[in-house]
């Protein structure tokens, strides 16, 4: 997956490169160019309206005394819309306003939330704390892995006491 991005960096400027292109031979460079400052202008306004909804309810859930996960993933999702609304082209532009959307970057965040839950279920799910030895696993891509499985009903309970 990570070896793809870089041919992410190359593909999409050349797919943008066409399309503006597409579009200035029919309306013109000039009114191209209006549009593509016109949704950058609009997107950015959108993405300040949504944050500072995002960050309310962040805000709510914490005075609640709940962890805002959703809406820091949302936090997330529209950043990410900032950066495609600033990039020049109709595709990035798309993807950002389809992310300033609520319902969509709702679907969008509890996809990736739900993903994320079944990636560290994959690996582990310990949070980075391994128990036990390891032992030969593979992972998705059938490679040998050192994530232990936590070892279920062996929780020791009790009490402590610091001293200093």
């Amino acid at each position: 997956m990570i070896r793809k991005w870089p041919l992410l960096f190359i593909i999409i400027p050349l797919i943008e490169l066409y399309f503006i292109i597409a579009v200035g031979e029919q309306i013109g460079a000039f009114w191209t160019v209006i549009l593509v400052l016109l949704t950058a202008v609009v997107g950015v306004n959108l993405l300040r309206f949504q944050g500072m909804s995002t960050l309310a309810r962040a805000q709510k859930s914490m005075a609640q005394g709940q962890i805002p996960a959703m809406e820091m993933v949302e936090g997330m999702a529209l950043a990410v819309a900032g950066v495609l609304l600033i990039t020049p082209g109709f595709i990035t532009d798309s993807i950002g306003l389809l992310l300033l959307i609520p319902a969509s970057r709702q679907l969008i965040v509890k996809f990736i939330m739900r993903r994320a839950s079944v990636q560290a279920n994959l690996y582990g799910g310990t949070g980075g704390f391994q128990q036990g030895r390891p032992q030969d696993q593979q992972d998705l891509y059938g490679k040998k892995s050192d994530v232990v499985k936590p070892k279920v009903g062996r929780t020791i309970e009790g009490e402590f006491k610091r001293e200093d």
